[in-house]
């Protein structure tokens, strides 16, 4: 029963979204041709935890309840709708990661408020709690509610693999080639928010996994973004993996938030990027 019930849904959840934080982060990156792209740039993850934090602070659904993947997830949708009215559906990139920035700004505010207005405390240390990211008592009913949003996103993702490697060459190279740039943004985009949006359902908000896999995984695949997706989704299941057996192992009171855990490894690997990729972004 510890294994079934415990301790095996907890590693399958980490198994999944780490495979999909480092397959979004992959094709982010590959769609922008920008190595500092992330899931949480284009606002998806933030607004994936205000539609969960609404439910659970009104006691429309527990964190076990199937209302809340669904709600995580036309958060992100609202999100994604929202930045294409905003910025367009043929916008250039600069224009989209502005609305996103945009629409993570207020996304992050609407939750403090929803925090602030909580109905009473016990709520708000569950929502609390729940943002920061955590694997714990998690059991098979949260991989059924996540799995089939994952495994949709993923299937999007990985049907791009052609188009992400034409885009390598320029936007107007793979227009040449035939590539629908405006259709592989939405798509990706999409996957995106349907990926990140049943991940952020189920065990709240664990950044930066979507950054780091890509970059470790890239030298083994010779930068080839096509390539770089299945490797970067098995180097970011091993991430989430790991990081969850350290917040199992440490000699704590309790469980560490996974998401603090992952935010203390990749924020200094963040400031390592920028530091070496200052001059092509302009600071050097």
């Amino acid at each position: 029963m510890i294994v079934t019930e415990i301790r095996l849904p907890r590693v399958v959840l980490a198994l999944m979204i780490g495979a999909t934080m480092g397959m979004s982060g992959a094709a982010l990156q590959g769609l922008m041709r920008n190595p500092l792209a992330d899931p949480s740039l284009f606002g998806a993850p933030q607004a994936a935890a205000l539609g969960a934090v609404l439910v659970i602070a009104t006691g429309a659904a527990g964190v076990t309840s199937f209302l809340l993947p669904f709600a995580a997830i036309a958060g992100a949708f609202v999100s994604i709708a929202a930045l294409f009215l905003v910025a367009g559906p043929r916008t250039g990139l600069a224009a989209l990661v502005l609305a996103g920035l945009a629409v993570s700004s207020l996304a992050g505010a609407l939750t403090a408020l929803v925090l602030a207005l909580a109905p009473n405390l016990y709520a708000v240390l569950e929502i609390v709690f729940w943002l920061m990211g955590s694997l714990a008592d998690r059991s098979s009913r949260h991989v059924a509610m996540a799995a089939p949003f994952m495994a949709v996103g993923l299937g999007l993702l990985w049907m791009s693999r052609p188009a992400l490697r034409a885009l390598a060459i320029g936007e107007d190279g793979a227009a040449s080639l035939g590539v629908n740039i405006a259709r592989l943004r939405f798509t990706i985009v999409v996957a995106v928010a349907l990926g990140v949006g049943a991940a952020v359902a189920v065990t709240g908000a664990i950044g930066f996994v979507g950054l780091v896999a890509p970059h470790l995984a890239r030298p083994l695949v010779r930068h080839d973004p096509a390539r770089l997706l299945l490797p970067a989704a098995l180097v970011g299941a091993a991430l989430l993996t790991a990081a969850d057996i350290l917040v199992r192992i440490l000699p704590t009171a309790t469980d560490l938030p996974i998401g603090v855990v992952t935010a203390l490894v990749g924020v200094p690997f963040f400031l390592a990027l920028i530091v070496r990729e200052r001059r092509s972004l302009g600071a050097g």
